[in-house]
């Protein structure tokens, strides 16, 4: 009997562990039927997917703080296809947006089972950059039409319509530039920084610092059901990601200044550049014929634009201050006054005659102007008086005899090239080209070896023949010969910020370089720039309330000659060294100069022109070299 009422109680006790479980699953059942909703909707959500959050691209700034390059909304209208109607009213949906029907179908039939880039259940792009205008216009009905949805982006916008070569531009990523970023991990994992869609750097200082000024993407998780349509947040939001903005850059320009550097070259064919000589800080940085950087600004007339740039025969893309090389002509008289002196081969108080001219190998002659007798290296400058700088070159390069000019050669062009010359010198910028400073080894690849001498590459001894220089390396020279030995690497980042507060700067180049020549002997050829300017080649760029040191350069070419000059000022304390290069203009004093005095004074008088000079100014601004051309 006990037996059977072991089992008995056993029997109840299984009954009642069923009855529990039972009891369990349907208050668990009753909970997700009826209680709580997240489990239905996770059961109609079959897949979760990533929605791109696009961050703010890092604002560009002036020395200033004022707004070079700012962000404007522009939008891209995705479309999930499985949940566009038939019967929509496609009529007032194209005229929202200003398209054709034909246009509509092109955008919205796509070639699902063979193009993987399409899917029809996954966005994709119907229609891209939509102004705000019309996204403001088609909002208000978007209601209306099923599976479509709008995106916003970031694009550049340019305020002060300036600075094209310098700041760049943005386009959107190509697929060499997905793969070339590509990361590939150990367990055959790939990553890339970028997508389709996605927006790059593609000049400027925009390619420069792309890593500082893209950001970071953000991301939302989202459930969809099998047509596609969003059924909520995945896990309620917990697992998205807020975007992070690009930094903000701080440049070295001046847009006053670069802004009246390009007005004073309109017309023109050159280019600007004026350095701070104590930083190496960029002021402006010009190259005409330039272009308004806001027609390569992300829009959909940026195509026909970007066409209409690459046609024009007067190539505004082309970089003049950074990519063209050219013949200096005299202003490379300044630097052989340095090397002269300080190799011991130049005395400072020689004097040299002219009479109109250097004459060499028999019947060959180097011309030049009328002018006083240069008794010694200031007034020699003053003039530029090429049988002077004639004989100094050939001085300097027979040091070690005459049928050794390959080594004397090279010991000035040794410190020529301290000069920051015949090499790049690292500005923070893509595509600088790195000029010529020919050596003996050049020479010998021309000649053969040991039959050439001084006299036969004496057209160097004026900045020409096959010396070659950017407008960025002849005002770097200047800002050396300002410092009286030394410089700072050029540059145009100042300071990268995030929320106001300074972050990543030791990305800056500041190096600093030494020319080599002794300190003492900068004063002369200092008096003789300035003598060049007040009573000399460059009577144009005398600017009454300071004094400006300055040499022109006429760099000859096949046409009408080149306009070329360099200079710093105030003497006393220099704040500012340019170099102007004006194609076509003639002699150094006729264009280059005036342009490169009116900038000075504009920046060191708080932009005002004094009265006597309104109508260099005006001259400048007026002339149309192209149109003479």
């Amino acid at each position: 009997m006990a037996k059977e009422g072991n089992n008995q109680n056993r029997q109840y006790i299984i009954r009642g562990f069923f009855i529990l479980i039972a009891i369990a699953l349907v208050g668990k059942s009753f909970q997700i039927q009826v209680l709580d909703s997240s489990y239905a909707d996770t059961a109609r959500a079959v897949v979760v997917s990533d929605i791109t959050i696009y961050p703010s691209r890092g604002l560009i700034l002036d020395r200033k703080g004022k707004l070079l390059v700012a962000n404007k909304a522009m939008y891209d209208l995705m479309v999930i296809y499985n949940l566009v109607q038939e019967d929509m009213d496609t009529t007032k949906f194209c005229n929202l947006l200003n398209i054709s029907k034909e246009a509509f179908i092109e955008n919205l039939e796509k070639d699902f089972d063979h193009d993987n880039k399409y899917d029809r259940k996954v966005p994709f792009p119907f229609l891209k950059k939509i102004s705000s205008e019309q996204y403001a216009r088609f909002q208000e009905s978007m209601y209306e039409f099923p599976g479509f949805f709008i995106q916003m982006r970031n694009v550049r916008n340019y305020p002060f319509r300036t600075g094209a070569h310098v700041l760049g531009y943005v386009n959107e990523v190509t697929q060499s530039q997905i793969e070339e970023s590509e990361e590939k991990f150990a367990n055959g994992e790939v990553n890339s920084k970028y997508e389709r869609g996605d927006y790059i750097g593609a000049k400027g200082l925009e390619l420069q610092y792309e890593e500082q000024l893209k950001g970071v993407k953000g991301e939302k998780k989202v459930m969809k059901d099998n047509f596609g349509r969003i059924e909520g947040a995945w896990q309620d939001g917990s697992r998205d990601k807020d975007p992070i903005s690009g930094y903000d850059l701080l440049t070295t320009l001046d847009v006053d200044i670069q802004l009246y550097a390009e007005e004073l070259m309109r017309n023109k064919r050159g280019g600007v550049v004026a350095i701070e000589p104590k930083t190496g800080d960029i002021l402006a940085m010009v190259s005409t014929p330039t272009y308004d950087p806001n027609l390569l600004s992300i829009n959909r007339d940026r195509g026909q634009a970007f066409s209409y740039l690459v046609a024009d025969t007067l190539r505004p893309f082309y970089d003049r201050a950074l990519m063209a090389q050219y013949p200096p002509g005299s202003i490379f008289k300044a630097i052989t006054s340095l090397v002269g002196m300080h190799t011991g081969v130049w005395n400072v108080d020689r004097g040299v005659g002219c009479s109109g001219g250097y004459d060499y190998g028999g019947s060959r002659r180097l011309g030049c102007h009328g002018h006083v007798y240069p008794g010694d290296l200031v007034t020699g400058l003053q003039h530029s008086c090429n049988s002077y700088y004639c004989q100094l070159f050939r001085d300097v390069v027979d040091q070690y005899g005459y049928k050794n000019a390959g080594e004397g050669l090279d010991t000035l062009m040794k410190y020529v090239r301290r000069f920051g010359l015949g090499d790049e010198l690292g500005i923070d910028l893509p595509n600088e080209k790195p000029g010529l400073i020919p050596d003996s080894k050049y020479y010998d690849n021309i000649y053969k070896k040991g039959s050439w001498k001084s006299p036969t590459i004496i057209s160097v001894a004026i900045g020409q023949g096959e010396v070659q220089m950017t407008t960025l390396q002849m005002a770097n020279a200047a800002a050396a010969i300002a410092n009286k030995g030394w410089f700072i690497t050029p540059h145009l980042a100042k300071g990268f910020y995030q929320d106001g507060k300074p972050v990543d700067n030791e990305r800056i180049n500041l190096s600093r370089y030494d020319t080599g020549i002794a300190p003492e002997f900068f004063q002369p050829v200092h008096d003789g720039m300035e003598m060049a300017v007040t009573a000399g080649t460059a009577r144009m760029a005398n600017v009454p309330s300071f004094t400006l040191c300055g040499k022109t350069g006429t760099s000859e070419n096949k046409g009408k000659d080149h306009s070329v000059f360099f200079c710093f000022a105030p003497k006393e304390d220099p704040q500012i060294a340019i170099a102007v290069f004006v194609e076509n203009a003639g002699f150094g004093g006729s264009f280059a100069a005036p342009i490169a005095s009116l900038i000075a004074e504009k920046y060191l008088n708080d932009g005002e022109i004094d009265e006597s000079r309104i109508w260099i100014e005006e001259r400048m601004l007026d002339s149309n070299l192209l149109q003479a051309k």
